[in-house]
């Protein structure tokens, strides 16, 4: 049963969201859309476990993974915006120390472009290495570039949360956690959170990965869709360096405990409610500002969404297209059918995105993984609202 609202003008996402538990397999997910800063859907299905006990709430928080790197981005954005950071920079401006192995160039517009050539870490870090902060800004600024900085793009799948956060900790005195919550989601209402208190547990939904990363790197590999950018055997290092090391940063094994939802991992362990994403994006969807909060100004946010990155991106094994800190539609993994529109896609098909053209925001969240972004639920509902405006 679907239950929550919707205008009746897009009865067709409601009836696309419906389809999606019969035909492609959804546990349980929630979709939200807004047009002018108003809620013109507010959707939700299923079940918040494997087992089926729980029904999936309108207000259910389920981590969105990658959905979250713009969340890290506007943290810094916010920072660039009054004057505290420079785009051009290098990081070792803020970060000393991150100036070994060669990394002195290395600019922040660099980073947010995923152009700074840190998308993994070389040496293997021991499991639970990504709840250390202080381990993991060592790795980092003790890793050498795994190609010229600046001269080629590779998405840093894991490691953009962690450089964000850094920066923004060494400016702001805090990390994106409690910088998002006090700037951005607490005052635009946004349900949106890097690290969730147990006492919000029985709100979290699991997410349905495997306890094991065994047969990641072969499916990785096996799904890229434009010319092999290395040889296979180079390539299957750098995928396990950058998804597998250290074990359980993908959330395999490691998504649904406590440990997890308590970290400030802003690549990857963002958790929030499909009406928390929205909010965030219809901000954006209508220049920067909504009800009297300002996110961030419209001449930078016009600049962190034009492209600054775009060609075979050297991580994936295809083409992306970014900008500072956003994914940009383009055809193969488009936002909507406007060439403006701005979001990005998380793990298992989440996404968020704003259309800035019909000041329209999108968020879709689930806990049944599929394909990132040619993932057939998300794409379906987002087929059935443009169809329907």
């Amino acid at each position: 049963m679907i239950h929550g609202w919707c205008e009746r003008r897009f009865e067709a996402v409601r009836d696309a969201l419906a389809r999606n538990f019969g035909e492609h397999g959804e546990v349980g997910c929630a979709v939200a859309v807004t047009i002018d800063g108003c809620v013109v859907v507010d959707l939700w299905a299923g079940w918040m476990d494997r087992a089926r006990t729980r029904p999936w709430c309108g207000d259910t928080l389920i981590d969105v993974f990658s959905v979250g790197k713009p969340m890290a981005a506007l943290c810094l954005l916010r920072l660039v915006e009054r004057g505290a950071v420079d785009l051009d920079a290098p990081i070792t401006r803020y970060w000393p120390a991150f100036a070994a192995g060669g990394k002195d160039a290395i600019t922040i517009r660099m980073l947010l472009c995923h152009q700074a050539a840190l998308p993994g870490f070389s040496a293997p870090l021991p499991p639970r290495a990504m709840y250390d902060a202080a381990l993991i800004a060592g790795a980092l600024a003790r890793e050498v570039p795994w190609w010229p900085p600046g001269r080629a793009h590779g998405y840093h799948v894991n490691t953009f949360g962690f450089l964000v956060g850094e920066i923004v900790r060494r400016v702001s005195g805090e990390g994106c956690a409690a910088f998002f919550q006090r700037e951005i989601g607490g005052p635009l209402g946004a349900e949106f959170c890097f690290g969730v208190g147990p006492e919000l547990d029985g709100r979290v939904a699991d997410y349905l990965l495997p306890e094991s990363d065994d047969g990641l790197v072969d499916f990785l590999l096996a799904s890229e869709s434009d010319q092999p950018v290395a040889p296979p055997e180079a390539r299957r290092t750098l995928l396990h360096r950058v998804y597998c090391n250290p074990p359980g940063i993908s959330g395999f094994g490691t998504v649904n405990t406590r440990a997890w939802r308590a970290a400030d991992m802003p690549s990857v362990n963002g958790h929030a409610t499909a009406r928390g994403v929205a909010r965030v994006y219809s901000a954006l969807a209508c220049g920067g500002s909504l009800d009297g909060v300002c996110v961030l100004g419209a001449d930078t946010l016009a600049h962190a969404t034009a492209e600054a990155a775009a060609g075979p991106d050297l991580v994936l094994g295809r083409t992306s297209r970014f900008g500072l800190g956003f994914q940009l539609t383009r055809p193969e993994a488009p936002f909507g059918t406007r060439p403006r529109s701005f979001g990005h896609f998380g793990a298992g098909g989440a996404v968020g995105f704003a259309d800035p053209d019909a000041r329209l925001a999108f968020a879709y969240v689930m806990n049944q993984p599929g394909p990132r972004w040619r993932n057939p639920r998300n794409r379906s509902l987002i087929d059935a609202l443009y169809a329907s405006l």
